[in-house]
């Protein structure tokens, strides 16, 4: 997921931006991303977006899933010329709250915010992957959070926390999964994006992966990358998990009747490829590859509407289909898509997020757990 950090980033690498872009170009993309986002917008302005304070109430019977995320409004959408040059073109109204945001729902399509759509944890965090482990305890990894390692020795670092309860987290460190990784110039990876990880039941590994680039900006030429651990202390050298003929980010893993569905994002736009920044899914037996891309319904290959990125996927609490989630993130909305078998998806249109969620996983939560939740974000409301 495109950062502030690696927008300012372009500004300091990128021998592109010292170029004197042609009026003319800049006019020309400014027009595409219009009209590109006008034609994503039509359905609705702003795709899943509820304004709506409401607070949300347990049902007898009825499960109760938990969104995690954090909230944003770009301030530019980059563009890429017919030359090459990097463009940026200014969005209204950017903010960024990357803190841990939790909202809850019984179906899947209406999420209410939980202490009003403010963050639950004043860390920073971006991307914040949250699931329950084997044993019970909750490990949230995300982007950011690297600042207490040497980054010329080590490279990036993500952060690591855990909680018992969800309302009392615990900085666990910074993990530094690309340190041991060297492009073919000796040179260090240049980010780790949108970590996750993945509990392997028959080896009791945990998997961990995420997106790395080695070019001056994290969504050039960006692979998905993987480690595992059993401790959550020592880890293997990374390796390469996906490598497809694109850039691709924000990966995502779920495994179905022994085959495993790598969703992620493809990174690719401007002018000499189109617009293609959606979401796609690769296949694979086995955990750790090799995947193959499947090719999707939706310009020539992906399987949700453009500009889409940080997918998460859960199974529909109402119909015997599965609901992957998405965020658009250049027209500040989030959207929906079910499927009865994780390849073939439809647009679900009546879905409601909390404004400006940004990059969410799921988790389903036991009843005790939703109960408390809300009960403590009630009374934190009235304080």
């Amino acid at each position: 997921m495109l950062s502030f950090e690696y927008v300012f980033n372009l500004h300091i690498f990128h021998p592109a931006n010292n170029n004197v872009v042609m009026k003319q170009s800049l006019i020309i993309v400014l027009v595409i991303s219009f009209l590109s986002t006008f034609a994503q917008s039509k359905r609705e302005s702003v795709p899943g977006d509820s304004g709506a304070k409401e607070q949300f109430k347990l049902e007898a019977g009825k499960k109760v899933w938990m969104l995690t995320y954090f909230r944003q409004r770009y301030p530019t959408r980059i563009e890429i010329d017919a030359k090459g040059n990097t463009i940026e073109v200014p969005l209204p109204d950017p903010i960024l709250i990357a803190k841990l945001h939790i909202a809850l729902s019984t179906d899947g399509r209406h999420w209410t915010a939980l202490n009003d759509n403010k963050p639950v944890w004043d860390t920073f965090m971006r991307d914040p992957f949250i699931r329950r482990g084997p044993n019970g305890l909750w490990r949230i990894v995300s982007t950011g959070g690297g600042r207490g390692n040497d980054r010329e020795k080590v490279g990036p670092s993500c952060l690591y926390v855990t909680s018992k309860d969800l309302i009392h987290w615990q900085k666990e460190g910074s993990l530094p999964l690309m340190k041991d990784v060297r492009n073919d110039s000796g040179a260090l990876a240049r980010n780790i994006w949108a970590p996750e990880w993945f509990y392997d039941d028959k080896s009791r590994d945990y998997m961990l992966f995420w997106s790395s680039s080695f070019k001056d900006a994290g969504w050039k030429e960006s692979r998905i990358w993987y480690c595992k651990t059993r401790d959550w202390k020592t880890f293997t050298p990374a390796k390469e998990l996906f490598h497809p003929p694109y850039s691709a980010i924000d990966a995502t893993l779920l495994k179905h009747n022994g085959t495993y569905y790598l969703f992620h994002k493809e990174e690719e736009f401007g002018v000499k490829t189109g617009e293609r920044r959606a979401i796609r899914v690769a296949t694979s037996k086995n955990l750790e590859g090799p995947y193959t891309t499947v090719e999707g319904h939706l310009n020539n290959g992906q399987i949700v509407p453009v500009i889409t990125e940080g997918p998460t996927v859960m199974k529909d609490p109402l119909k015997p289909v599965w609901l992957l989630l998405y965020d658009y993130p250049m027209i500040n909305g989030f959207g929906a898509s079910y499927s009865p078998d994780l390849i073939h998806w439809q647009v679900e249109e009546d879905v409601s997020f909390p404004p400006d969620a940004r990059h969410g996983s799921v988790s389903l939560l036991t009843p005790e757990e939703a109960k408390t939740l809300i009960e403590t974000y009630a009374s934190n409301k009235q304080k």
